[in-house]
């Protein structure tokens, strides 16, 4: 299959690698780049890949735990057998500690031409103490970034990726930050060969996330995606996402149980604490912010002109969402092979789960694809609830969030197949907005139907969103 998206992040490290070029016969021409992102997000694919286009010499170490090996051996056997010139010297000289081996890695980097060296899953060579760091930043200072290399750090652990960096520890300010994250909807429509609207729907099964993007046949509708997928009990759509819990919490109980609450659609700190088990105040707190600094919960609080408490909770990545809601509950029923139990609950379910799952997608969108149509582009896109919810705005547009000076503009999203946006809908949203505000602020439809109704200040189609994630016209197409 060919390479699909990532032209953002392909360009980083072009420029990255342009820069160590035009800096070679200076005194430091070396660079650092740390790569981070969710598990089986496709980190290791988007370097591998920029290491095969580059063309440059290079060794790509991935560090394993739980095999028995160690971790310095099968170091030196990777760069031994790597394009790096000079590299059987590792088969002649063993290093006998990490100091010596990335001393002796840089010996043999070219001094004339760009190389890189790649060290991926890096948090399993950390520990507490910061030994590691502390060799490799040595290693760095004294000789690395003294040759026009690119070292690429790259960790699935978020925390312990952002720790890498963070003022007090041996490795700040080596190295440039880059976070990866899934494909996005024009990825997964150059992957999938769907229509807009069915572009968006297969972006929030699978995440985009790589892994199960592949699994997506040309041109094959949801419902068939879903049946033939979970009738195969190794499907990645119901794998991916028990991997990734189990690494992400192997000792974090009470973490799963509220990442499992919120992920059955409680969103107030109060709900999820009933649907947890009824936790105390403290434990609660502690397992949230341990997900939100994951970066697998998001806190938000609704954008208005005066402050707010009603903070909400959501499942970043909408394929765990949709794992949570419909399928790691079930898995019984997938193991007995009655996966049209499980379909026929999702073809029960969808309409709902899909009309709160889009909303952060859509709101990720116009904030790429603003201005356009005569709506501004605004720093925050957000929306707006009250504590009882008796007045909810999906799209809220202004200066800053979530205490905003000025509103630009306000909307409401309808997303089903067969039903445009109307007069109702267009009534209920301007009795909302006086409750927001009294100024006559522009309204906005975000639709997969269209609209019937003509007073309106703009309406973005899913056809109009998936644009917004369209590589520049420099770049080419979004399969690159």
């Amino acid at each position: 299959m060919d390479f699909v998206g990532r032209w953002r992040e392909l360009r980083t490290l072009d420029d990255a690698l342009a820069g160590i070029r035009a800096s070679i016969g200076t005194s430091k021409p070396g660079r650092c780049l740390i790569l981070r992102g969710r598990r089986r997000i496709g980190k290791s694919a988007l370097i591998e890949e920029f290491a095969q286009r580059s063309a440059v010499p290079y060794v790509f170490y991935t560090s394993e735990i739980g095999f028995g090996t160690d971790p310095l051996d099968e170091f030196a056997d990777t760069v031994a057998q790597s394009s790096l010139p000079d590299a059987e010297i590792f088969t002649e000289a063993f290093p006998g500690n990490w100091t010596a081996a990335l001393r002796q890695l840089a010996s043999i980097l070219p001094a004339d031409e760009p190389s890189m060296v790649v060290l991926d899953e890096l948090p399993y060579l950390m520990d507490e103490s910061g030994a590691f760091e502390s060799v490799l930043q040595r290693a760095w200072d004294r000789e690395l970034c003294r040759k026009p290399v690119l070292l690429i750090l790259i960790g699935s652990d978020l925390a312990m990726m952002q720790a890498l960096t963070s003022y007090g520890r041996p490795f700040h300010q080596r190295g440039s930050e880059m976070r990866l994250g899934p494909l996005n909807p024009a990825d997964v429509a150059a992957m999938s060969g769907l229509d807009p609207a069915a572009a968006f729907d297969a972006t929030l099964i699978t995440g985009g996330l790589p892994i199960i993007c592949a699994r997506w046949r040309a041109g094959e509708d949801m419902w068939s995606f879903l049946e033939r997928e979970l009738a195969d009990p190794v499907s990645p759509l119901i794998v991916s996402a028990q991997l990734s819990l189990a690494a992400e919490f192997p000792d974090q109980t009470l973490a799963r149980q509220v990442l499992s609450a919120i992920g059955s659609g409680e969103r107030t700190f109060t709900n999820i604490a009933r649907a947890a088990g009824g936790l105390a105040h403290t434990s609660l707190s502690r397992a949230v912010n341990l997900l939100v600094d994951k970066g697998i919960v998001a806190a938000e609080l609704p954008i208005s002109l005066t402050p707010s408490k009603d903070r909400r909770y959501r499942i970043t990545d909408s394929y765990l969402r949709l794992w949570l809601t419909f399928l790691g509950p079930y898995l019984p029923e997938l193991d007995r092979m009655r996966s049209d139990l499980t379909v026929d609950r999702i073809r029960r379910g969808w309409t709902s789960w899909r009309g709160r799952a889009i909303e952060p997608l859509i709101r990720d969108s116009l904030a790429r694809l603003l201005p356009a149509a005569g709506i501004p582009a605004v720093p925050a896109v957000g929306g707006y609830w009250t504590r009882t919810n008796d007045v909810e705005i999906d799209i809220v547009g202004a200066d800053r969030a979530p205490v905003a000076k000025e509103l630009a503009f306000l909307g409401s999203i309808k997303w089903l197949e067969n039903s445009p946006f109307d007069t109702h809908d267009l009534t209920a949203l301007q009795n909302h907005r006086f409750r927001l505000t009294d100024d006559p602020i522009p309204l906005i439809a975000v639709t997969r139907s269209g609209a019937s109704t003509t007073h309106l200040a703009a309406v973005f189609t899913p056809a109009d969103l998936i644009a917004a994630w369209q590589p520049p016209d420099d770049v080419g197409s979004a399969q690159i």
